[in-house]
C-alpha cells in the first residue's frame, strides 16, 4: 500500500491513553499531509477485541500471528496488565519475530516490560513509567533502566515513559520520519507541548519526592523536604536517625532506589522548579531557599537533570501557562 505500516500491540489490561497518544499522533500526521502516510494497526494476541484497564473495550485491527511482512514501527503498549503479557511466552514470541521484522521497535510506559521480557532491551538504556522502574531494573539486571527521562532512544530501540510521554515520542517519530514543521503541526492540532525534549524529566518535573514504608527512611526524607536549605549530607541524616553513613545508604537503596544524596538533589531540584514556576524570585533566592550554594550551582544540577536552564524553563513555563 506504499505507507508506512505501524503495528501496535495491544493485550488485556492495556491503558486506553497508551494507544490513542500513538494512533491519534499519527493519525494527526496523515491529516496534515504526512507522505507516506501512516498505515495504524492495532494488533491483539488472537485478534479479538482487548479489555483496557478502565474496562472499556478495544477491537483490534489484526492479529498477531497473521502479520507478516515488513513493519515500519512496532510499538507495545503499557498498562496494568503489562505482567501478565511478559508472562505470556506466546506473546513475546510474536513481539519477537515482528520486531524482527521492523524498522524501529518501541514501547509505551510498562510496555517497557513487555520489551525486556523479549530481550530486546538487553544491553540498551530503556524508561518506563517512574514508578515501575525499580521493578523493572530489578526484574531485568541486563537492561540499563533510567527512570527520569520521558523517553529514550537507544539505536533501532525507544521507549517512553508514563502514559502521555507516548504523545512525546510519537512527535518525535513524526519529526524524524517528516521534519520539525510536520511535528510542530501535529503538537499544536492536539493542543500539546511543542514536543518535549526526551531528556525532559518524567512527571512534568512536578512529583513529590516518594515517602517509603521504612521508618528510618521515612523520617530522613520529611525532614529533608521540610530542611532543604540545612547542611544534609549523608553523615548528618544518618546521625538524624542513629545510623551509620554506610547502613543509611543501604536503606536507601533498598527501599528508595537511590543514594540520600541523590534524594537530596531530586528533592532540592524539585522545589527549585516550582519556585520557578510559581514565583518571580530571583534565581540567587531560589538557590538560596532550596540549599544549593548558588545560582550557578542551581543552574548546573538543572541542566544535569532537565536538559535545560532555569532561566529557560522559567520563560517557557511562562509561555504555556
Amino acid at each position: 500500500m506504499g505507507g508506512r505500516r505501524v503495528v501496535v500491540v495491544g493485550y488485556d489490561g492495556i491503558e486506553m491513553i497508551d494507544v490513542a497518544c500513538v494512533t491519534s499522533g499519527f493519525e494527526h500526521a496523515n491529516r496534515l499531509g504526512a507522505e507516506p502516510v501512516y498505515e495504524v494497526v492495532l494488533a491483539t494476541p488472537v485478534g479479538r477485541p482487548v479489555r483496557s484497564d478502565t474496562g472499556l473495550e478495544l477491537r483490534g485491527q489484526g492479529r498477531l500471528d497473521t502479520i507478516t511482512g515488513q513493519i515500519d514501527t512496532l510499538v507495545v503498549s503499557g498498562g496494568l496488565g503489562h505482567e501478565d503479557a511478559a508472562a505470556n511466552t506466546r506473546l513475546l514470541g510474536q513481539v519477537k519475530r515482528l520486531a524482527a521484522t521492523s524498522r524501529r521497535v518501541a514501547s509505551v510506559c510498562t510496555g517497557a516490560t513487555v520489551l525486556a521480557a523479549a530481550g530486546l532491551l538487553d544491553g540498551r538504556r530503556a524508561t518506563t513509567h517512574w514508578y515501575h522502574a525499580a521493578r523493572l531494573a530489578e526484574r531485568f539486571p541486563r537492561v540499563h533502566v533510567d527512570a527520569a527521562p520521558i523517553y529514550i532512544r537507544d539505536g533501532t530501540v525507544a521507549t517512553s515513559g508514563g502514559v502521555t510521554a507516548a504523545l512525546d515520542l510519537t512527535l518525535a517519530f513524526v519529526e524524524e520520519d517528516h521534519g520539525p514543521e510536520l511535528a510542530r503541526w501535529v503538537a499544536m492540532g492536539m493542543v500539546t507541548y511543542l514536543q518535549r525534549p526526551g531528556n525532559q524529566a518524567q512527571m512534568s518535573m512536578f512529583t513529590s519526592i516518594p515517602r517509603p514504608d521504612q521508618v528510618l527512611v521515612r523520617r530522613v526524607v520529611d525532614h529533608v523536604v521540610s530542611h532543604l536549605d540545612a547542611d544534609l549530607g549523608a553523615a548528618n541524616l544518618g546521625a538524624l536517625v542513629g545510623v551509620s553513613e554506610r547502613h543509611l545508604s543501604r536503606l536507601f537503596a533498598q527501599h528508595l532506589g537511590r543514594t540520600p544524596a541523590r534524594m537530596v538533589r531530586d528533592a532540592r531540584l524539585e522545589a527549585a522548579t516550582r519556585l520557578l514556576a510559581d514565583t518571580r524570585e530571583p534565581l540567587t533566592a531560589i538557590a538560596r531557599r532550596c540549599g544549593f550554594s548558588s545560582a550557578e550551582a542551581l543552574r548546573q544540577a538543572f541542566v544535569a537533570q532537565f536538559g535545560i536552564p532555569p532561566s529557560r524553563f522559567r520563560v517557557a513555563h511562562a509561555a504555556h501557562a
